[in-house]
């Protein structure tokens, strides 16, 4: 897509959300975690100080840090602006993996497709890369009736509830076959489990609930098989797919076969980056996207575009129809 069709899409959308405000038929979703932010430490302004946190901010699941903030006042004779700045990890909260996020190495790089180099990063996005049709798949129902043999909550201990990739409490092919006919250029596969509701219950990735020492839903190998053999059959490529978790992978799939993250593990980005795909995760409130007129969403992320970026923090959003 050119310049002027770029900004003609980004026209059309502006037009659609405007709408939305004399249209009762239509309904915006916002599909963002708020994220938390803390002052910094007293021994280094890098870290955060969990103690100090802004507003209700409590720390939250990820791979890096927590996010520090810390702020300046400007002074005026009327006042002063309040300007802040924050250190946060590109893979922090609500965010975009770019292709660019994983690099294959010979043994997984796969003949004719994108080597690392090749691959977007957040500045070279285009508009229409971070819009598209939302494709829906919802596992929620099944995710809770795992999680009611606790009384509701999940368990680390897979005798109690299991979310393995041989269970139908993940994503699986079949489900994956159900959308195929809605799969085109250009869409995103939204997958809704149910989980974000665990966000906020505590970071610690073995003992928390949100990660629950990597026993979540997801999307499983043979799931990322059977979307790779649609894609090819159709010749098509998906803008990417969003996931209510930390990862688009199953917590088994993201573990590998060490246990570790370091051996076969992350199987969905080790696949589907180097076909261009680009993946939103701990998006939240996925299942109100259920509740529109089918086929009627569009997904907009709303990116940093910084330059080199592997990802970055987004504000995630989706217009539907009733």
């Amino acid at each position: 897509m050119n310049k002027i069709g770029s900004n003609l899409l980004a026209s059309a959308i502006i037009v659609a959300l405007s709408s939305t405000v004399v249209n009762a038929a239509n309904f915006l979703v916002d599909l963002t975690h708020p994220t938390p932010t803390f002052k910094a430490s007293a021994t280094d302004p890098m870290k955060a100080d969990l103690s100090k946190p802004y507003f209700d901010s409590k720390p939250i699941p990820t791979f890096g840090g927590q996010t520090v903030r810390n702020f300046h006042r400007f002074p005026t004779n009327q006042g002063y602006f309040d300007t802040g700045v924050l250190i946060l990890a590109e893979h922090h909260g609500t965010h975009m993996d770019t292709p660019a996020h994983y690099v294959n190495n010979e043994k997984s790089q796969e003949a004719g497709f994108l080597v690392g180099s090749k691959r977007k990063y957040t500045h070279q996005m285009d508009v229409k890369d971070l819009i598209g049709k939302v494709v829906m798949i919802d596992i929620s129902s099944r995710v809770q009736t795992e999680l009611d043999k606790n009384g509701g909550s999940p368990s680390s201990d897979k005798n109690v509830t299991n979310f393995s990739n041989d269970t139908q409490n993940v994503v699986t092919a079949d489900d994956i076959e159900n959308v195929a006919s809605q799969l085109e250029d250009g869409v995103w596969l939204v997958l809704n489990t149910g989980w974000s509701r665990f966000y906020f219950d505590g970071p610690d990735f073995g003992k928390g609930p949100y990660v629950n020492g990597f026993n979540f839903p997801g999307i499983n190998k043979k799931a990322v098989d059977k979307l790779i053999e649609i894609l090819d059959k159709k010749k098509i490529r998906i803008n990417g797919i969003v996931a209510d978790n930390i990862s688009v992978d199953s917590g088994q799939s993201g573990l590998g076969d060490d246990g570790k993250l370091n051996v076969n593990s992350f199987y969905a980005h080790v696949r589907l980056m180097q076909r261009g795909l680009i993946f939103v995760e701990n998006a939240t409130n996925l299942g109100q996207l259920a509740l529109a007129k089918p086929g009627s969403c569009t997904l907009v992320v709303g990116a940093l575009k910084h330059v080199g970026g592997a990802g970055g923090p987004s504000r995630v959003m989706a217009l539907c129809e009733q």
